[in-house]
């Protein structure tokens, strides 16, 4: 159980690490921001342009007496907009990881070598486009073991008693896990560790991610808390992935270099006009 606290204490490290390096959590946020926009925008259109959609697909209740063909095609529009909420929060994670991916892989490197003792980081050496090529891959994989669970849950959820008890329970937990998967992703990728063996590592040390995966996951269901949790998530998964290996983690308190190299000039420019 001790690896519960330690998973949200990496979780929370994270959040403290990008708000000690501005620039990065700055980056950081970009991709969150243009995938909850085009996300935004779609359930947008289907709000619109939904009851329309199901009205052409549904020909043979053009002849229904009222209020038959209108409750109808109410309650399939209600149910199409409620799929697409549903997909959205399963795959919002994933595209923003996927369209954030040198964001992500730029912040997650400075966090290994921040808190690596010789300073430095893992390369994959591996081209951009095969970088992406092997995330969109593994979180397409991902994203079918995720629904596989969700339809096995909502299957279970009309289980008198367990159905509103444990199954609400198992949700988080599950959604916890595959949410951490995907955040450590970023920086196993880099170390050529794959999916099958991410998933071992995961199933290893399950407390350490519920620890981490369960809380983050509660915070993403409200709307917004995602886009400004995301580079946090990502620097302490980051953290985590080093301890899943067994790689050590030295403590720094200094902030971004590049805030650091900007004060060091102003200093040498105030020290330089007070000598002339």
């Amino acid at each position: 159980m001790r690896d519960l606290g330690v998973g949200f204490g990496y979780l929370l490290r994270g959040q403290r690490w990008v708000a000690r390096h501005g620039k990065s959590y700055g980056f950081g946020l970009l991709p969150g921001l243009i995938t909850l926009v085009l996300y935004a925008a779609a359930l947008v259109a289907l709000g619109v342009y939904g009851e329309g959609f199901v009205t052409w697909a549904t020909p043979f209740a053009d002849d229904w007496t009222s209020p038959w063909s209108g409750l109808f095609r109410g309650f399939l529009t209600a149910v199409l907009f409620a799929l697409a909420l549903l997909l959205a929060v399963l795959t919002f994670t994933a595209v923003t990881l996927l369209m954030g991916q040198p964001f992500y892989e730029n912040l997650s490197e400075k966090v290994d070598r921040d808190v690596s003792p010789d300073g430095t980081a893992p390369e994959s050496g591996l081209p951009l486009w095969r970088e992406l090529w092997i995330s969109a891959r593994d979180s397409l994989r991902i994203l079918v073991r995720a629904l596989v669970w969700a339809v096995l849950l909502f299957a279970l959820g009309f289980v008198p008693f367990i159905g509103q008890t444990v199954v609400p329970v198992l949700g988080f937990f599950v959604t916890g896990f595959f949410l951490t998967e995907e955040l450590v992703a970023v920086a196993l990728q880099r170390r050529r560790v794959d999916l099958r063996a991410r998933l071992a590592l995961l199933r290893s040390r399950k407390t350490l991610v519920w620890g981490f995966g369960t809380p983050l996951g509660l915070a993403f269901l409200v709307p917004f808390v995602a886009v400004f949790l995301m580079p946090g998530a990502v620097a302490g998964a980051t953290l985590m992935a080093r301890d899943l290996l067994g790689e050590e983690i030295e403590e720094s308190g200094e902030g971004d270099a590049d805030e650091d190299s900007d004060r060091a000039s102003d200093e040498a420019s105030e020290e330089q006009g007070a000598t002339s």
